[in-house]
């Protein structure tokens, strides 16, 4: 029985603005045994220390995600015709409370880990990788990160919150989550509270490049650097939009 596979329309044939918003105009299903990926929503963001919106993250990115054409040039290849991709919606949160909110994002991952797919989640605020390392570890043992963010996120404690979106790398280690010793944090720019804000991440184990490091790297050593970091181990890669510079995102 072939198996079913599943992607987006043909541009050429389903106008771009017909059908509702699902990621790259894939299809909004369950059918996670059948995806190589699912994409996944988190629409949280209260745990932030400033500017809300990030809630409305999901949504603007798959609206925006409808321009997405299927081939890649640089690598050469059609990824919807290589990957099998799903929309798999939004997981249940609750406003306001990080924590509780943590474990429904690792109770909603279970299911599509556990069927093989790899989740692309979209944020959100940076509170809610948390949820995400726990249904990890929980399938593949402690993981190795691959962050891009302006910020190390290994504070303690924020307002004396310790759920928050300084803090889940913090509370992945403590929670035995991820493997410092295989993870490299990247793109760390800007004053700091204290030395220790990269100090003690470092001292963890973590390997830290900042930004203005990064900027002399190529994509090609950075690459081979994680690469060389990570092994062969499991590994999770997180992207925090405001590693980019303000000029050309600032809202974050």
């Amino acid at each position: 029985m072939t198996r079913p596979h599943h992607g987006p329309p043909d541009a050429s044939l389903a106008p771009r603005y017909s059908g509702i918003r699902t990621f790259a105009r894939c299809p909004h299903n369950d059918d996670h045994a059948n995806a190589d990926v699912a994409v996944v929503g988190i629409p949280f963001d209260t745990a932030t220390s400033y500017r809300t919106g990030a809630r409305f993250g999901p949504a603007a990115i798959r609206d925006q995600s409808q321009l997405l054409r299927p081939w890649h040039p640089v690598h050469a290849v059609d990824v919807f015709a290589a990957l099998s991709v799903i929309d798999a919606g939004d997981l249940a949160v609750t406003p306001g409370n990080a924590e509780r909110t943590a474990e429904q994002i690792a109770a909603g991952l279970e299911p599509i880990l556990a069927a093989g797919a790899v989740p692309i989640v979209l944020g959100g605020d940076h509170s809610i990788v948390l949820g995400e390392l726990r249904a990890h570890a929980r399938r593949h043992g402690p993981v190795g990160v691959v962050l891009l963010d302006a910020h190390a996120d290994t504070w303690d404690a924020y307002y004396g919150e310790r759920y928050f979106h300084g803090t889940p790398f913090r509370r992945a280690l403590e929670e035995g989550l991820i493997d410092p010793h295989r993870s490299l944090l990247a793109g760390m720019r800007g004053p700091l509270y204290a030395a220790a804000d990269l100090d003690e991440p470092r001292s963890w184990g973590f390997e830290i490049v900042t930004g203005d490091e990064l900027r002399t790297w190529s994509p090609e050593h950075y690459g081979r650097r994680v690469r060389e970091r990570l092994g062969t181990g499991p590994a999770y890669l997180s992207f925090d939009i405001d590693v980019l510079d303000p000029a050309f995102a600032p809202g974050t």
